[in-house]
């Protein structure tokens, strides 16, 4: 499937969203999902981890990877190196 990351409802069903349907991600105190359509969705991940699968998904789509594969980069990124630049310079 294309354009989808697996959630949780509530009550622990699987739930497959089309990220590209998701218009806001609130947390109040729930996450809740409004998408495009208008419709509310209520899933057990935290916005931020919403957030991550739709990042990682958009990653793996700009990468030409699968969604396994960039979920396994997310979750070991490259070292930064530091800047060769002085502390306080520009």
């Amino acid at each position: 499937m294309s354009n989808v990351i697996q959630l949780t409802r509530l009550n622990n069903q699987p739930l497959i969203v089309n990220c590209d349907l998701i218009k806001f991600v609130e947390h109040a105190p729930d996450t809740v999902l409004t998408l495009v359509t208008g419709e509310k969705v209520v899933v057990r991940e935290t916005s931020d981890e919403v957030l991550h699968k739709i990042s990682s998904f958009r990653r793996s789509i700009l990468a030409g990877l699968s969604p396994e594969q960039a979920a396994q980069a997310a979750a070991n990124p490259p070292a930064v190196p530091p800047s060769p630049h002085k502390e306080g310079e520009c």
